[in-house]
């Protein structure tokens, strides 16, 4: 780890030791300052919001968005608490788990369980609490900085979970992994490279879809669950949710497919609209001439 992500990591150790209702209060005042100087973020959240909710009002959308921007300033700042605070310590925040008994079932019927977890609340935490109930591989896109890639490796890495870059060998492992009837995380709403994934209807509009986790779904014959870790108010700790897939979601068609998996994403974000990942671009367009929401 080069000297300067080491400090980086101490810097986290450090914050670790604040009230995670300090931290949220931090970054709900970042969040609204996103809101005011953060131009590309406060107007991705604008438009959409524009999207998934258009049937409200102008201002309501407004509102809606800026509410998205603090708990994205919210998220950014409890890392610290996760990856500082280390595995069983941030676990101890965790306050209730909804819909274990599909979890417990997919994983005695020895078929493999893929966990899509999208990126709504504390994923991170989700992440630790499967592993703390079964041994995990988790798929993983390298940071654009490679530098920060041993850091994340070692955060994540403090219950031991198989970490597999998403790349060919990485995918290999996966298919291995559900063969044997394991578990495997992906994140289903991570935009694949062109070519690696199709467009599908997301809250009324075609998003960029991944192929891969109904492929393994439909090749493995594993069980899919949502889950995601809810952000309780004031600093409370998190409420984990595991929920069925949509049906269709192991379809061999591609199309139908991805449709599923995203109804499976929206079906999360429903339940803690605010906190899903809003300022993430997911409505841009199939080619360089279509008509892009983004632009400005």
């Amino acid at each position: 780890m080069r000297p300067d992500i080491a400090v980086l990591y101490v810097l986290l150790r450090l914050l670790a030791f604040l009230p995670l209702r300090l931290l949220h209060a931090v970054g709900g005042g970042m969040g609204r300052l996103m809101g005011m100087f953060g131009a590309r973020s406060a107007h991705t959240a604008r438009v959409n919001m524009s999207i998934a909710r258009g049937d409200l009002p102008p201002a309501e959308q407004r509102r809606l968005a800026a509410a998205c921007l603090r708990e994205q300033g919210r998220s950014v700042m409890e890392m610290a608490s996760v990856w500082g605070s280390g595995a069983r310590r941030a676990l101890r925040r965790v306050r209730d788990v909804r819909g274990e008994e599909h979890f417990r079932a997919a994983l005695e019927r020895g078929r493999g369980v893929i966990i899509a977890a999208p990126h709504l609340g504390c994923w991170e935490l989700l992440n630790y609490w499967l592993c703390s109930q079964t041994s995990m591989a988790i798929l993983y896109r390298p940071p654009h900085v490679k530098a920060l890639e041993a850091l994340l490796r070692k955060v994540r890495g403090d219950l031991a979970p198989e970490q597999v870059r998403a790349e060919g060998a990485g995918v290999r492992t996966l298919f291995k992994r559900l063969a044997a009837g394991g578990t495997v995380g992906i994140l289903p709403d991570q935009k694949p490279r062109q070519g690696d994934g199709r467009f599908a209807p997301f809250y009324g509009r075609r998003a960029l879809t991944m192929v891969l986790l109904p492929r393994l779904a439909a090749r493995t014959g594993a069980t899919v669950l949502f889950a995601f870790a809810e952000r309780l108010p004031k600093g409370a700790g998190y409420r984990i949710h595991l929920l069925p897939a949509p049906e269709g979601l192991d379809d061999v068609d591609p199309d139908r497919a991805c449709a599923a998996l995203n109804r499976g994403v929206a079906a999360c974000v429903e339940q803690a609209f605010t906190q899903y990942q809003w300022t993430y671009r997911r409505f841009t367009p199939p080619a360089p001439g279509d008509h892009n929401p983004y632009n400005e």
